[in-house]
């Protein structure tokens, strides 16, 4: 069965749709910023959903540059 498997390495293997993934990825941060209007009571899941969103977001913003400066397609 291994015999019969294409060898690749790492970096062919992208995704097949790189502006949907970042369209998920603004759709994930809204999805968590939503969150912060619950039943909850105290602050630390706050504080995790809206790191959790800047850190999404920090990464978009990464990609936007590269993307920018032509270092990635």
């Amino acid at each position: 069965m291994a015999a019969e498997e294409p060898v690749t390495a790492p970096d062919q293997h992208k995704p097949s749709n790189p502006k949907l993934a970042r369209i998920l990825g603004v759709l994930i941060i809204v999805g968590l910023l939503s969150m912060l209007f619950g039943n909850h009571e105290g602050n630390v899941e706050n504080i995790w959903l809206i790191g959790l969103a800047a850190l999404i977001a920090a990464m978009l913003v990464g990609d936007w540059i590269l993307r920018k400066n032509g270092l990635r397609n």
